[in-house]
């Protein structure tokens, strides 16, 4: 029995041996970074995508540097919460104010209460809000879960395919592995159909990620109370806490996040614009980083 457990323990020490060789392989790798592609590039940061793509160098190189590339064109933590806050008046999409049991941050995501029409600013909206779900992270967790009401959900309120689409491919190529769960909560009959072809973009990581919950269904309410502690979860998932959005309160935290992440990227007085100066995306230029990073 010990001799096994030496052996796992042995392999185990082996496994993140080779991982943490893989992540100095990929930093080096790596083109020169500016300051805020280094900021973001941290260790962990690289963990995760090297295990979006099964420890695989080049792979999760490649992988990287595309976010990298889209990150500096669609500059995600400069979306500021007066340029999307009309897509939250309905609470279609927000941070919850409590966690799961491992102190994972959750969104609410509600479809039925889709609000607007303009598909590139739903999905501004919603990168906004996975930023702010990172940003809102405890120490030492890296992962969120989405609980996603189908409450007043229809074909009619539902998403284009294209659109969802390009969702699951900014979650899945730029977010690896920041999400541990998305729960399906009491989707309707009708929304079997949507599924059947939107599972098709998804990879295998996250399919086994998405968690069909039906109230009725006993394995299902087990589920959520492994997850949940039933006095945080909302009623609306089968819990005992009353949840009500309350846009203008949600919007006070929102600007007082928005600071916070500023400080985080480095750019306290450059983003205090009120709105009303659009002067284009290149509000900050990048400095492009010569000295090497200390590490």
């Amino acid at each position: 029995m010990f001799s096994r457990w030496s052996h796992s323990h042995h392999n185990q020490e082996n496994d993140s041996l080779q991982h943490e060789s893989k992540v100095k392989e990929i930093r080096a790798a790596l083109r020169p970074l500016s300051d805020r592609g280094l900021k973001y590039c941290t260790d962990a940061c690289l963990r995760r995508y090297l295990e979006a793509r099964n420890w695989n160098v080049d792979k999760s190189k490649k992988m990287l540097e595309e976010t990298l590339k889209w990150r500096s064109t669609y500059k995600p933590e400069e979306i500021r919460w007066h340029e999307i806050a009309v897509e939250g008046e309905t609470g279609k999409v927000y941070r919850a104010n409590f966690h799961d049991r491992d102190g994972r941050t959750v969104l609410i995501l509600r479809p039925g209460k889709q609000n607007t029409t303009s598909l590139d600013n739903q999905l501004r909206h919603l990168v906004y809000m996975i930023e702010n779900a990172i940003l809102n992270l405890p120490e030492g967790q890296e992962q969120m879960v989405w609980l996603i009401d189908f409450t007043g959900w229809s074909l009619s309120t539902s998403v284009p395919i294209k659109s969802a689409r390009d969702t699951i491919n900014v979650l899945q190529n730029h977010y690896p592995e920041r999400l541990a769960m998305a729960v399906l909560y009491n989707p309707p009959r009708i929304f079997e159909a949507f599924w059947k072809i939107v599972k098709y973009f998804l990879d295998a990581k996250t399919f086994q990620k998405v968690k069909f919950v039906y109230p009725k269904n006993k394995e299902s309410v087990e589920l959520m109370r492994s997850y949940f502690d039933e006095e945080n979860l909302p009623t609306d998932f089968g819990g005992k806490a009353i949840l009500e959005y309350n846009h203008e309160e949600f919007s006070k935290q929102m600007v007082q996040d928005d600071i916070k992440c500023a400080t985080l990227w480095g750019f306290d007085n450059k983003l205090q614009s009120t709105g009303t100066d659009q002067s284009g995306p290149e509000i900050t230029p990048e400095p492009i980083c010569l000295a090497p990073a200390a590490s």
